[in-house]
C-alpha cells in the first residue's frame, strides 16, 4: 500500500474511536469484536489462520505443509501461492458476510506465516515453520506476506508474523517456559526473519509467543515490542497475542498476580489485540490507575487502522468482487499439484526411479500412510473437495498400464496402545506375501500430524514432541518383513521434521520424502515416480541420526545444533536432494563492487533430463575472532535447465550479508578473507569455491 493510502487509513481510524465511549473501544481489543451499531461497526473476528491454504472455514485448497513448501527454494513460487490463498480467503469472506455470517475462522486477519526457527527435530510444531535456517525463513516469509498482502490499494488480506520470539518448544512447557538466549544467539538466528517481515514485507500484525524470552512473557514484552519491535524497527502495524497467552502471566509465569494485572502489563507493552478473554480486565485496569485511556484507544486505533488497510469500511473495495466460485477452483487444485511435485525431495535412487510401468505387472502399495489423508492435511488446514492419497496416485498409474496392484496398510503407525491392539493390527504375513508377488513394492512409512504437532493437539503424547527420531517399532517391523523378501523397495516418507530411516535408507531402492503434501500430494508423487516430473526439492531442515547428539531440548543455544553449528554427520544435510539428471557448478569468479560482491559460475545439466535445480551458496568467515557458524546460507535459486544445456549464473551478495553477529548482539564485518561455497546439494556436497578478501 502507498504510504499516503496508509495515512488516509489512520486518520480515518483514529476519527472512528474518537467518537467510541471508552468502553466501546476496549470492547474492540478482543478477538471477537462485537458490532457498535450507533457507528454502524459490524461485529469482526480476527482469528483466521491460512499457513498452507484458508484453514478450518469449510471446503478450500489444502497446499502442501509450509514445511514442504520451504523445501521448493521457491520465492516467487510460495508468493503466488499465498496470492491464491488471499484470493479464497476474500470470496470466502464476501459470501460468508453476505450472509451475515461473521464469526471465527471468516474473516481476513491471517495469523500466519509461522517464521519461528525449527531449531531442534524434536519440536511438534516444526513442520509449520519455513525450517532450520534463518535466511530462507526470513526470504520465504517476506515472499508469503507479500503473497497474501497484495501490491493493490488495499491489503487483500492482513498477514501475522509468528510467534515472537524465540520460540520452538518443548511444547509441554510453552505455558510457563522462560527461553534463555545469548545476545548473540538472539539477533543471529531467532529475530531476523521477523526483522526483514517488519522492514522489508512490512506485515501487518506480529503474533507474541506463549513463552517467556530472557525473564519476560513475550505478550508482555518491554524489549520485544517496545525496544525492538516498535523502536528499532519502526513496527507500524498491531501486535496480537497467541490465544489464551495473557492469562499464563499470572497462571503460569507468575510474573503477576491477577488477570489485571496481566491485562495491564500486555497493554502498557504494546499487545493491541487479545485473543483470549484477559482484556476483559482493562476496564478495571484503567479504573484502578494500571494503564490509562489513552493506551486503550491507541490499541484501537491500531486495529482499526488495519480494518481500514483491508477495504472493510469501502463498499468499493476491488476485493470485494471476488466471487466465491474463485475459492477451492481446478486452477488452484493445479497449483497445489505443481506445489507438492515442487517439494518433494528424492533422497535415495539406484536408478530405479522414474519407473516405468509399462515394463511392470504386479505393484504392490504397503504402509500405514499409503491411503492417509492426515498426512495430506498435516495441522491448520482447510478441507478439500477432494484429497489424493498415495495409494491412489500410485493405482492410477497402475489403472493406465493395466498393472494389477496389492495394497495392504501393514500395520500399526505407532506404538501400541495395549497387546490387543498389537494383536490384531498385525499384518505380517499380509505384508510378506504381497511384496513376494510384486515386481516392486512403494513401502509408505514415516509420521502424521497425530505423531508430531501442537500442544492440546491429539497427539499421542498429549503434547505433541516427537519422542523419538527413528520410525516407530511397529513400521520397523513391517519394513524388515518386505526387506526380507528380496523384492525392490521404493520407500515413500511422510512428515515434516527429521525422520533417521538409517536401517533401510541404503536398502531402498529409491527414497523420496514427501512431507504433508496437500490435497494432490498422491498425483504429485505419481508425477515424481512415473518420470513425467523431476524431483527438485530441498531439505529445509537437517535430518539427524538417532545417534546424533542433541543438546538438551530445553537449551536455545544454537551450539551443535543445525548444519550451521553440528560438527556431527548427519544422516542427510540441510539442502540435499537429488534429481533425475546431474548439475555441475564450474568456472567460479567474484569481485568486490562497491557494496556487493558480484558472482558468477556456469551451471551444465549433464544428464539425460530436463529439470529444475536448487542453486544454493554459502559463505564461510575463516577468521577464528569469534564463535562462527561453519557456513551459513546467503542466497539460492531455483532454475531451470534443459538437458545437455547450460546456464550462466549470474549473482550478488551485498556486503552486509558477510557480516557476523558478535556476542553482544551487534553485527561487523570483519575483515579477512571469506569462502563462498557453490552446490545444488547442500554444504556438505561443495562443487565449487570462490575466495575473497574483504575489508
Amino acid at each position: 500500500m502507498e504510504k499516503k493510502k496508509i495515512e488516509e487509513c489512520r486518520q480515518k481510524a483514529a476519527a472512528l474511536v474518537a467518537q467510541m465511549t471508552l468502553e466501546e473501544a476496549a470492547s474492540q481489543l478482543r478477538f471477537d469484536a462485537p458490532a457498535i451499531p450507533r457507528l454502524g461497526i459490524p461485529a469482526y473476528n480476527w482469528w483466521n489462520e491460512a499457513l498452507h491454504g484458508v484453514a478450518r472455514a469449510g471446503a478450500a485448497t489444502v497446499f502442501p505443509q509450509a514445511i514442504a513448501m520451504a523445501a521448493m527454494f521457491d520465492t516467487e513460487g510460495l508468493e503466488k501461492i499465498a496470492d491464491i490463498i488471499s484470493t479464497e480467503a476474500r470470496a470466502k469472506y464476501n459470501a460468508q458476510s453476505a450472509q451475515g455470517d461473521r464469526g471465527i475462522f471468516k474473516g481476513l486477519t491471517m495469523w500466519s506465516p509461522n517464521i519461528n526457527i525449527f531449531r531442534d527435530p524434536r519440536w511438534g510444531r516444526g513442520h509449520e515453520t519455513y525450517g532450520e535456517d534463518p535466511y530462507l525463513t526470513g526470504a520465504l516469509g517476506k515472499a508469503f506476506i507479500r503473497g497474501l498482502q497484495g501490491d493493490g490499494e488495499y491489503l487483500k488480506a492482513a498477514a501475522c508474523a509468528k510467534h515472537f520470539a524465540v520460540h520452538s518448544g518443548p511444547e509441554g512447557l510453552r505455558h510457563e517456559f522462560d527461553a534463555r538466549v545469548s545476545q548473540k544467539d538472539l539477533w543471529e538466528t531467532y529475530l531476523p526473519a521477523f526483522e526483514e517481515a517488519v522492514t522489508e514485507a512490512h506485515v501487518e500484525a506480529v503474533m507474541g509467543a506463549y513463552n517467556r524470552t530472557n525473564g519476560e512473557p513475550c505478550c508482555g514484552s518491554k524489549t520485544l515490542l517496545v525496544d525492538i519491535l516498535r523502536g528499532k524497527w519502526h513496527f507500524q502495524g498491531h501486535v496480537v497475542s497467541d490465544c489464551f497467552a495473557l492469562a499464563d502471566f499470572h497462571e503460569h509465569h507468575m510474573v503477576t498476580k491477577t488477570a489485571t494485572e496481566s491485562a495491564a502489563l500486555a497493554m502498557t507493552n504494546g499487545c493491541d489485540l487479545n485473543c483470549g478473554v484477559t482484556y476483559m480486565y482493562l476496564l478495571k485496569a484503567c479504573k484502578e490507575g494500571l494503564i490509562g485511556e489513552d493506551l486503550i484507544r491507541q490499541a484501537a486505533i491500531r486495529l482499526f487502522t488495519t480494518r481500514y488497510k483491508l477495504g472493510l469500511f469501502d463498499e468499493d473495495c476491488s476485493y470485494n468482487k471476488i466471487p466465491f466460485e474463485e475459492n477451492d477452483s481446478a486452477g488452484h487444485r493445479q497449483a497445489a499439484r505443481e506445489a507438492a511435485a515442487k517439494s518433494m525431495v528424492l533422497l535415495e535412487n539406484n536408478g530405479i526411479l522414474p519407473l516405468d510401468f509399462s515394463k511392470l505387472s504386479h505393484v504392490g502399495v504397503i504402509g500405514p500412510v499409503a491411503d492417509s489423508r492426515k498426512v495430506l492435511e498435516a495441522n491448520y488446514n482447510g478441507t478439500s473437495s477432494h484429497f489424493v492419497t498415495l495409494l491412489d496416485g500410485i493405482r492410477e498409474l497402475c489403472e493406465e498400464n493395466q498393472v494389477r496392484l496389492y495394497y495392504s496398510p501393514g500395520g500399526l503407525l505407532n506404538e501400541p496402545a495395549n497387546p490387543f491392539e498389537a494383536m490384531f493390527e498385525n499384518r505380517i504375513g499380509d505384508v510378506k506375501a504381497i511384496a513376494c508377488r510384486s515386481d516392486v513394492v512403494f513401502l509408505c512409512v514415516g509420521l502424521d500430524p497425530t505423531m508430531e504437532g501442537e500442544e492440546g493437539n491429539e497427539t499421542t503424547d498429549g503434547t505433541g514432541d516427537k519422542q523419538r527420531l527413528g520410525l516407530s517399532s511397529p513400521q520397523k517391523e513391517m519394513c524388515d518383513a518386505v526387506f526380507s523378501t528380496g523384492t525392490p523397495v521404493i520407500l515413500l516418507v511422510t512428515g515434516g521434521s527429521s525422520i533417521d530411516i538409517s536401517p533401510y535408507n541404503k536398502m531402498a531402492a529409491a527414497v523420496l520424502y514427501t512431507w504433508y503434501s496437500g490435497e494432490e500430494g498422491g498425483h504429485a508423487a505419481a508425477d515424481l515416480i512415473s518420470g513425467k516430473q523431476s524431483p527438485s526439492g530441498r531439505l529445509p531442515i537437517t535430518i539427524y541420526k538417532e545417534t546424533n547428539t542433541l543438546p538438551d531440548f530445553t537449551d536455545y543455544a544454537m551450539k551443535g545444533r543445525t548444519y550451521r553449528y553440528m560438527n556431527e554427520k548427519p544422516l542427510y544435510s540441510f539442502g540435499y536432494g537429488l534429481s533425475y539428471t546431474n548439475f555441475v557448478i564450474t568456472d567460479p569468479k567474484a569481485h568486490v563492487e562497491q557494496d556487493m560482491v558480484v558472482c558468477r559460475a556456469r551451471v551444465f545439466n549433464i544428464g539425460p533430463r530436463p529439470s529444475d535445480t536448487v542453486l544454493q551458496v554459502y559463505i564461510r568467515y575463516e577468521g577464528e575472532a569469534f564463535e562462527k557458524p561453519l557456513c551459513s546460507l546467503k542466497h539460492f535459486q531455483r532454475i531451470h535447465i534443459e538437458a545437455g544445456a547450460e546456464k550462466m549464473w549470474d549473482f550478488c551478495l551485498p556486503l552486509n550479508r558477510f557480516e557476523s553477529v558478535l556476542e553482544d548482539g551487534t553485527s561487523r564485518l570483519l575483515p579477512g578473507q571469506y569462502t563462498i561455497l557453490l552446490t545444488d546439494r547442500g554444504p556438505l556436497e561443495i562443487q565449487a569455491k570462490i575466495q575473497v578478501s574483504l575489508s
